[in-house]
């Protein structure tokens, strides 16, 4: 079933920009489908769980009897060439040359049981289950992890192309300013320095509009090669759900839902799926020890067996019938300190798999530290970033009216405009920063299942 599930994968993957179209917009969801479905680390952590799924099987297959059928025969022909001289009975016999050959037919049904293994199989048991829960939570965790990334791409892709947009109205607005100061120079209202200075600064801003452009274009081919699409195929992105104004409502509920470092800092631990592969891995550590202080306990087998045989033909294999059964057992009373290594190095794994929970706790408290510290950052600097673009937006009206009255410079009114840039940049990056903060607070509670 999992083959047909991953030639399936496979070949949605390859035709990924036929059900799409080359053209085709996606949305932040239908990118976060296809994520899920293409990316090669999503399907190699799926298939995973179906390798420690068949190692739960097969531990559990210890407590069956082991069971095995045999079938025989052979051939024996012996050819004397010449004669032979036997005495039997005080007599001389000779026996002439002769020719024989023996047919043997055997078949037979054996069956072993393990009724006692010193626990060996409890432990095994419990680490293959274990294992395997491990592997589905670390599976879970790679969905999560695969979703925030294609989510902070999307949005960075949104982000490049708001930032375009920001340096393709500067190019408006100062080729619309070197067409004013040509203008002026040419009736001698302005210097003629003014002009190549302004073409100076258009230029800039071509340089700066190309480079953005290459920007969003590469931000662009990061997102579908990370989904697992054709990156020579074109795609759109555009979601309407994403918006570049966020209200103060939802900033001040936002702020009051991740207030409580403690309350989420428990959710994410009884949330987090690496916490609990941490876990998990160490209960398979836990049950590894059962595992090896199983020699030290005897072994105790039962067995039993059914055969045919004959020596003439086949017809006749019922003739010579043969049952056995009985049962076995075995001590090893000295392995010269095999057994005692085995325990150690099981009791040993066990403690770095405890080590691995305690630093897994640590690591998520520390990630959601930081989470919620960027998104405070970034509340704080959307909220700066709109009175930013407010005043700049006043002050480079102002030193353009002041421009072109005569009484103010065009250096003034270059800096003015620098600024605006700036703030408006700044404003897109707040707005991009405030929403990527906020999944990655969310990543790292980790309570999202896909």
């Amino acid at each position: 079933m999992r083959f047909f599930k991953a030639v399936i994968l496979t070949a949605a993957a390859l035709c990924g920009p036929f059900l799409y179209g080359q053209s085709n917009n996606l949305t932040l969801d239908q990118a976060r489908q296809v994520a899920l479905q293409h990316n090669l680390s999503v399907v190699q952590a799926d298939a995973n769980i179906g390798s420690a799924q068949a190692a739960v099987t097969a531990a559990y297959g210890g407590y069956l009897p082991f069971v095995s059928a045999s079938g025989s025969w052979n051939r024996y022909s012996t050819d004397k060439a010449s004669s032979t001289t036997t005495n039997l009975g005080g007599g001389t016999f000779v026996l002439p040359p002769s020719k024989s050959t023996i047919n043997q037919f055997g078949s037979g049904v054996s069956a072993n049981l393990t009724l006692f293994d010193g626990f060996n199989r409890q432990g095994q048991v419990g680490q293959a289950t274990s294992r395997s829960v491990s592997t589905e939570q670390t599976a879970v965790r790679t969905r999560q992890s695969i979703v925030f990334q294609t989510e902070s791409a999307y949005l960075n892709i949104l982000r490049n192309e708001q930032l375009v947009k920001v340096s393709d109205e500067n190019l408006k607005r100062d080729n619309r300013q070197l067409e004013r100061i040509t203008e002026s120079a040419r009736v001698g209202a302005s210097a003629r320095a003014d002009v190549y200075r302004q073409q100076s600064t258009v230029a800039a801003d071509e340089f700066a509009l190309i480079q953005a452009q290459a920007t969003y274009d590469k931000s662009k081919a990061d997102l579908v090669d990370l989904i697992g699409l054709d990156v020579g195929a074109e795609y759109t992105f555009n979601d309407p759900s994403i918006s570049l104004e966020i209200s103060a409502a939802e900033l001040d509920s936002a702020t009051s839902l991740y207030r409580n470092f403690r309350d989420l800092e428990q959710r994410s631990l009884a949330a987090r799926p690496d916490y609990k592969s941490a876990v998990e891995t160490y209960n398979a550590a836990q049950s590894g020890v059962t595992s090896a202080r199983s020699t030290y306990f005897p072994s105790v087998n039962a067995s039993a067996g059914y055969s045919l045989g004959t020596a003439d033909a086949l017809r006749d294999l019922s003739d010579s019938k043969t049952i056995n059964w009985g049962i076995r057992i075995s001590w090893t009373l000295f392995d010269g300190f095999a057994t005692n290594a085995n325990v150690q190095s099981a009791v040993a794994n066990r403690r770095i798999a405890e080590i691995g929970v305690v630093q897994s706790e640590r690591d998520i408290n520390a990630q959601l530290k930081k989470a919620l510290l960027d998104f405070e950052a970034a509340r704080k600097q959307y909220e700066v970033s709109l009175k930013g673009v407010t005043s700049a937006t006043e002050d480079r009206k102002i030193a353009e009216e002041k421009y072109n009255l005569g009484a103010g410079t065009l250096l003034d009114l270059l800096t003015a405009n620098a600024a605006l840039v700036q703030a408006q940049v700044n404003l897109v990056n707040s707005v991009y920063n405030y929403i990527t903060a906020k999944k990655n607070v969310e990543y790292s509670i980790g309570e999202r299942a896909y």
